[in-house]
């Protein structure tokens, strides 16, 4: 299940869905991202993600898929936000449920580091001396090479 868009989401409702009527499930790992208050610069007022819809959800998708054919996984939800959004505001969501706890725990961290360097989503922060674009960290295509290729 992936969905981009702007509304909030609500981390507590997600996973209480993915786990309704289940009882296979034996761990949920949750990942929620917020928007801090400083990064490149030390002042952000708020930042602004923009996206490529329908590549963006395919992109998602084969992600999921590919974390899917990697665990054996019972359920995977993924939302991202895009618009507006406010220190302190969520981003982002990954919930994986499996039978067994390092199976959600990996499979959540491959796909955040998937969805950082595959999934085609822009950032431009908000600052008090200007606006301007998120550059690609080093750092995230390093966590994405330590799953291999696929």
């Amino acid at each position: 299940m992936i969905d981009v868009q702007h509304a909030a989401f609500d981390p507590g409702f997600e996973q209480t869905k993915l786990l309704q009527g289940r009882q296979d499930i034996g761990a949920i790992v949750s990942f929620t991202g917020l928007v801090r208050d400083f990064n490149e610069k030390p002042d952000i007022l708020g930042m602004t993600l923009e996206h490529y819809p329908g590549m963006t959800e395919s992109a998602l998708n084969a992600i999921v898929e590919e974390a899917e054919s990697r665990w054996p996984l019972q359920g995977v939800r993924v939302i991202h936000r895009v618009g507006y959004l406010a220190p302190g505001d969520p981003i982002v969501l990954v919930l994986v449920a499996s039978a067994h706890r390092r199976a959600a725990f990996e499979a959540c961290d491959f796909i955040m580091d998937y969805l950082k360097t595959r999934a085609p989503f822009w950032k431009k922060e908000h600052t008090a001396s200007g606006h301007h674009w998120v550059a690609e960290r080093a750092s995230d295509q390093r966590d994405a090479r330590r799953w291999g290729e696929s």
